[in-house]
């Protein structure tokens, strides 16, 4: 090796080690302004509402405010897009929900990559979807709604809060399992879907279980069935999709905290370790659940990122048996 090789395998040497160096004082004097955390949804909605649940518990933890930035667009995409282009330093975080994974199945194009442009942190929730009929439906639970669809072909449709979304790709499970068609009438939010479906101009809903709760309870929506794996604690009398003649079937909403790929792992793990205590205070635990969702939360953040990977996954088979077209 040349004396010129050698000073530049020295200097590059030194170069990785100012890095790291960096690196790890950039971690330790962490945070010293306050942390962006993006919802990549509209103000009101489920994320948001999660969003706003942990952010000031966050803050107060940390020692300087989380500020909740919506960034709503193309289904949450375009905030998801400016949380994955955001320097890795900690002080960008973004709330990751079920629909993310399913972006690569059926989006034409993604400035991002779901599995690698993010270093995830903890699940901060789980909830079930529920399957609801306008009153005028006879049918009282999943096998007669079966029968009539049977007996009156393409006589039922369903509101959905998005096209190609989880409530979507939920809908065409049911459709494959039971054998069955359902017109799936895909709104821009869930607030639209729910309203039609009580007004009854659509007959049958697959909905998240916050926007349809209150309906439930009053009255104007009658549950069929929830999609997770076990009952959900706001509607123990509903039995799960599994309990009703699909076996084995389960989906679910989740919300999640990631931040952008390459954040300092002692940052992750920080925000993780609060997150964590957070999730188990009283408080946010009856907060969760007066819009159907649990305070779950994931081990350790390579736990969080093990599901990501199981879910990105799972559904391009989905999308494709149900013949759902990327946009």
């Amino acid at each position: 090796m040349t004396l010129n090789d050698r000073l530049a395998a020295a200097a590059t040497a030194l170069i990785f080690l100012f890095a790291g160096a960096c690196q790890g004082v950039s971690a330790q004097t962490w945070p010293n302004r306050p942390i962006r955390l993006v919802v990549p949804h509209a103000a009101g909605g489920v994320t948001d509402v999660v969003a706003r649940l942990v952010a000031q518990p966050l803050g107060d933890a940390l020692g300087q405010p989380v500020v909740v930035d919506n960034k709503p667009g193309a289904g949450g995409i375009l905030g998801t897009d400016i949380a994955a282009k955001a320097p890795a330093d900690g002080y960008t975080l973004l709330m990751f929900v079920d629909a993310n994974t399913i972006f690569p199945s059926t989006s034409k194009t993604l400035n991002h990559d779901p599995g690698a442009s993010f270093a995830a942190i903890s699940l901060l929730g789980r909830g079930s979807h529920v399957l609801v009929a306008h009153p005028s439906v006879t049918a009282g639970n999943l096998r007669e709604v079966v029968s009539f669809v049977r007996q009156n072909p393409k006589d039922l449709s369903a509101a959905l809060p998005s096209y190609g979304g989880p409530q979507h790709l939920a809908l065409e499970m049911i459709k494959a399992a039971a054998n069955i068609d359902i017109t799936p009438i895909p709104y821009k939010g869930g607030g639209p879907a729910v309203v039609d479906v009580v007004g009854g101009q659509v007959k049958l809903g697959l909905l998240g279980m916050a926007p349809a709760l209150p309906h439930i309870k009053s009255g104007k929506l009658k549950a069929i069935a929830v999609t997770g794996a076990t009952r959900s604690a706001v509607l123990p009398n509903v039995p799960t999709l599994a309990e009703s003649g699909l076996p084995g079937f389960a989906t679910s909403q989740w919300q999640a905290m990631v931040a952008p790929a390459g954040t300092p792992a002692p940052i992750v793990t920080r925000i993780h370790t609060e997150l964590v205590k957070i999730m188990k205070q009283a408080a946010i635990i009856e907060k969760l659940a007066a819009i159907g969702m649990d305070n779950a939360t994931s081990a350790a953040p390579e736990d969080m990122a093990r599901m990501i990977r199981d879910e990105l996954s799972r559904w391009p088979a989905v999308v494709k048996a149900a013949g759902i077209t990327p946009e």
